[in-house]
């Protein structure tokens, strides 16, 4: 019997195919050996989209928790840990029930040979089973339509967040089509929570709810979050909301807070504005524009640059992710006026030019890293990518050399610097294990 819980994960990855393979039938046949036990859960919140779906997630549950709901949460993937993925009743899975699930799944499916991520998925789904909860929230990992979550049958409601080009070899090469294969998750009499579209897409998700009898509950038309004057405002039909604005940082962060209020709502859920609130201010999600305040990188900033220099982390990985993360940088840059630079390291298979067009007359600098990850770019390709956008750039062989040398370049300034690390959630993963 395995008693290390990444000897138990290697040994699943080796048991399972590692590649992506979408589909429903394998994880129902697997979920039918074990009992069934997607049918035995809480009242579900499923949630897809390109960006944001962690971050409106992390609000649902903060506010579900500040009205004294216990919370089931899967989320995929990990940064640090894999326990991450699944939260039970408001806390990681332990090791030991981690270890002990994945076990008895995998002992239950051999002959299924499900991939890596839907054996993941059935764990958790016996997981939640078999502990007590009010509510499960339900990340689809690629996505919608043939994505191993999408096996529920009356979701309390079905959420998409902005979809944007992402994974275009598995979902299609427009928004459109994008679009539909992520309302594959609506259900006829469920609520079809939308977020903010591009009409494109969201012309699109309002035709597949309709078309399968959902009930669409649209941002713009029948809900509306806003910032105003440091605060969020929410309005829908069944009045308005004056409440604290969301800790995440971001003007993005009022849109994804007010998604998961519209969710509740959809959903029948209605607390008061002091709860909502509080949820909103408690709501925390590692690696979404992320201030880090301490570790060895934080140290080494300090002792090194100028007074006032911060640090900042961030996983987005695609140009929408990035547009929303660059205004939010420009935001911080006017109330502080100091040169951005960023460390960067991303994916082969991403938008390395879309992600740094954003930057183009922001970003001072790139230093480029190597995401310690297979199918990583090369740095020489992540700074040729940022040099086409009109970026100067250069390699660097980690986090610490690249920032090392911003330090070095802006030290007779004098100006705080601000430092970003990110492009990818494996780097921003690895920082977080590593440096904090």
């Amino acid at each position: 019997m395995t008693t290390s819980l990444d000897a138990a994960l290697a040994e699943l990855a080796a048991r399972r195919p590692s590649l992506i393979d979408l589909g429903l039938d394998r994880i129902k046949a697997a979920l039918k050996t074990l009992g069934d036990p997607h049918k035995n859960l809480p009242p579900v919140f499923h949630v897809a989209g390109t960006n944001g779906k962690g971050s409106t997630i992390a609000y649902l549950k903060a506010i579900l928790e500040a009205a004294g709901k216990r919370v089931h949460v899967f989320t995929s993937p990990h940064l640090v840990r894999f326990n991450e993925r699944i939260v039970l009743g408001g806390r990681e899975i332990s090791d030991t029930a981690l270890i002990d699930v994945l076990q008895r799944c995998d002992q239950a499916v051999d002959a299924d040979q499900l991939t890596f991520f839907e054996a993941a998925t059935a764990a958790a789904f016996l997981s939640f089973a078999e502990h007590d909860a009010d509510y499960l929230l339900l990340e689809v990992g690629l996505g919608g339509r043939l994505d191993a979550t999408n096996v529920i049958d009356a979701p309390q409601a079905a959420v998409i967040t902005p979809i944007a080009l992402d994974h275009q070899q598995f979902l299609g090469n427009d928004l459109a089509t994008i679009a539909r294969e992520k309302a594959g998750i609506f259900r006829n009499g469920a609520p079809a929570v939308i977020g903010a579209q591009a009409p494109e897409a969201m012309t699109a998700l309002i035709d597949a709810a309709d078309k399968v009898g959902a009930k669409p509950f649209v941002h713009g038309t029948d809900w509306q979050a806003y910032r105003e004057r440091g605060r969020l405002i929410y309005q829908d039909l069944s009045g308005l909301k004056d409440l604290t604005p969301p800790r995440l940082v971001g003007a993005h962060q009022f849109v994804n807070a007010g998604l998961a209020i519209a969710a509740l709502g959809a959903a029948g859920i209605d607390f008061d504005d002091a709860v909502i609130s509080q949820g909103l201010m408690a709501a925390r999600w590692p690696a979404r524009l992320q201030r880090l305040t301490k570790g060895a990188l934080v140290d080494q900033l300090a002792k090194s640059a100028p007074e006032g220099s911060e640090l900042w982390l961030d996983g987005g990985h695609n140009p929408h992710a990035a547009r929303a993360l660059a205004a939010a940088l420009s935001a911080i840059g006017e109330r502080a006026d100091s040169p951005l630079v960023l460390i960067v390291g991303m994916q082969a298979n991403k938008d390395i030019k879309g992600y740094f067009d954003a930057f183009e007359g922001l970003a001072a600098h790139v230093y480029a890293v190597a995401a310690d990850k297979q199918n990583a770019a090369a740095p020489d390709a992540v700074a040729q990518a940022a040099i086409s956008a009109g970026l100067k750039a250069e390699i660097c062989a980690s986090p610490d050399e690249a920032l090392t040398r911003a330090i070095a370049a802006h030290h007779g300034e004098g100006a705080a610097i601000r430092v970003l690390i990110g492009g990818s959630l494996y780097l921003a993963g690895d920082v977080l294990s590593t440096h904090s």
